[in-house]
């Protein structure tokens, strides 16, 4: 048995399930041709947003100040989103996949990114914040920029350090936490969340951060653990947040 191989047995089996069914779902669904890249249907999604958001507002005829911080934040992130695939592609979005994968995908995932903004600009969600609505806009302009740059500094640097050097990477971004990429999007949806200030964003990101992210940071870590210094950067590092998680 390989290093690899040994290390993916470590992994509890209801992340291996969990890894399987999404990986069926979304690359595999229905089989058939694989026409289009995995890339193709996330970039659809993210550089559609900014322009499905502002029908939304032109729609509703809603042009309050919390729809255009909305639109701001969700429509220039996903714009931000595709400079970040144009200059360094995350290798695992390239991947061909089935029309009904693709399908999952968009419709599964994807789209209820978009109910977020649909909620407050439609009126459907009229948020009471905890705080004064200009506090509340700082915390979450914060949270999506801080987020933002967390997410892009981590990609670009786990894919230029790659392209030159193989194995663990321990330095940067990674220095004191091991899924700098994972914080970073967390941060970003979660001050979508916050701006919509409603349940059912929340309940959609705990599907996807449970079902997804959790998962993929669990095999990540089982990847890891064939390097020699692995014990070493573990001890050191946090999952997600430096000193608490």
């Amino acid at each position: 048995m390989s290093p690899t191989q040994k290390s993916i047995s470590k992994v509890p089996k209801t992340a291996l399930f969990m890894r399987k069914m999404t990986d069926y779902l979304t690359l595999d669904f229905l089989g058939g041709p694989r026409p289009w890249k995995f890339s193709w249907v996330i970039n659809f999604q993210k550089a559609g947003t900014f322009f499905f958001l502002g029908f939304l507002m032109w729609y509703y005829q809603n042009t309050s100040l919390d729809a255009w911080v909305y639109l701001a934040l969700h429509g220039s992130y996903g714009l931000v989103w595709i400079m970040k695939d144009v200059a360094f592609p995350d290798p695992n979005w390239q991947r061909k996949i089935t029309i009904g994968g693709g399908l999952v995908a968009f419709f599964g995932v994807l789209f209820w990114y978009w109910i977020f903004g649909w909620l407050l600009i439609s009126g459907t969600v009229v948020p009471n914040y905890p705080l004064p609505d200009y506090a509340w806009y700082a915390l979450c302009i914060s949270l999506c920029m801080l987020g933002s740059v967390i997410m892009i500094a981590a990609d670009a640097q786990k894919f230029y350090t790659l392209r030159v050097q193989k194995g663990l990477i321990t330095d940067g971004m990674h220095k004191h936490i091991r899924h700098p990429n994972y914080l970073g999007e967390m941060m970003i949806y979660g001050s979508f969340a916050l701006m919509v200030w409603h349940w059912l964003p929340v309940i959609i990101l705990a599907y996807v951060w449970l079902g997804v992210f959790a998962v993929n940071m669990v095999l990540k870590e089982a990847s890891m653990s064939r390097y020699e210094e692995w014990a070493k950067y573990k001890e050191k590092t946090h999952w997600l947040i430096p000193g608490i998680f």
